[in-house]
């Protein structure tokens, strides 16, 4: 038991395809719940049975209720990264790419309120013990925005900026749940911070030179 308990941690060796299947599982099962009723809908004893998987077997791969949740938005930056990938933002500048990817990433979460509510809610609500899933988040989110900018090398200040943007865009994400921005606020507070990219230049010989997406 303690062998697949250290198999299925974020940081660990990767989970044998029978795993991963479970894990999926249980993700999928997390997301309808939440998708359904928001943050109180996601109960570990009926994300168990909604998986098919013990109650026993969950908490061994999820602690606690907001490490699902925090795995749940992870997998669910995943899959908009990989639709993202399919069809790359058109901006003529990576600052005009990266406010589009955004965007629409933000537009995916404004489909589901109720799961983006939930999965923000958790982020909001981790402590340190919840910091590995946490780390995932930020680092698939800092890829996208990455992907976007079309860099093959991002400078350190590239990469503050990277920073500044995904905090911006976690913060207009809590206001529009909150009620405190509208849709067309949000896309100005993106497009206006996005523009810190074009601020940061390049470095010498091409490190941080950006690419356009497909080039």
């Amino acid at each position: 038991m303690k062998a697949e308990a250290k198999s299925a941690g974020p940081a660990s060796s990767p989970l044998t395809e029978r795993q991963e299947a479970r894990r999926r599982r249980i993700l999928h099962a997390s997301a309808q719940l939440a998708s359904r009723g928001g943050f109180d809908a996601v109960q570990m004893r009926e994300v168990a049975e909604s998986s098919s998987v013990a109650l026993g077997t969950l908490y061994r791969y999820f602690p606690s209720k907001i490490h699902l949740l925090v795995a749940t938005m992870q997998d669910q930056l995943q899959h908009m990264h990989t639709t993202l990938r399919k069809r790359p933002p058109a901006g003529d500048s990576a600052a005009e790419r990266v406010a589009e990817t955004l965007m629409r990433a933000f537009r995916a979460l404004q489909r589901e309120p109720q799961l983006a509510d939930a999965m923000v809610r958790a982020l909001t609500f981790a402590d340190r013990s919840v910091s590995p899933e946490v780390d995932t988040v930020s680092r698939q989110t800092t890829a996208i925005i990455l992907d976007a900018m079309g860099l093959e090398n991002p400078t350190p200040e590239q990469l503050s900026a990277v920073r500044v943007i995904e905090h911006t865009w976690h913060s207009a994400l809590i206001t529009w749940l909150s009620g405190r921005a509208s849709i067309a606020q949000v896309k100005i507070d993106i497009e206006t911070v996005c523009r810190l990219i074009d601020l940061t230049g390049t470095q010498p010989g091409g490190a941080g030179k950006a690419v356009p997406p497909g080039a």
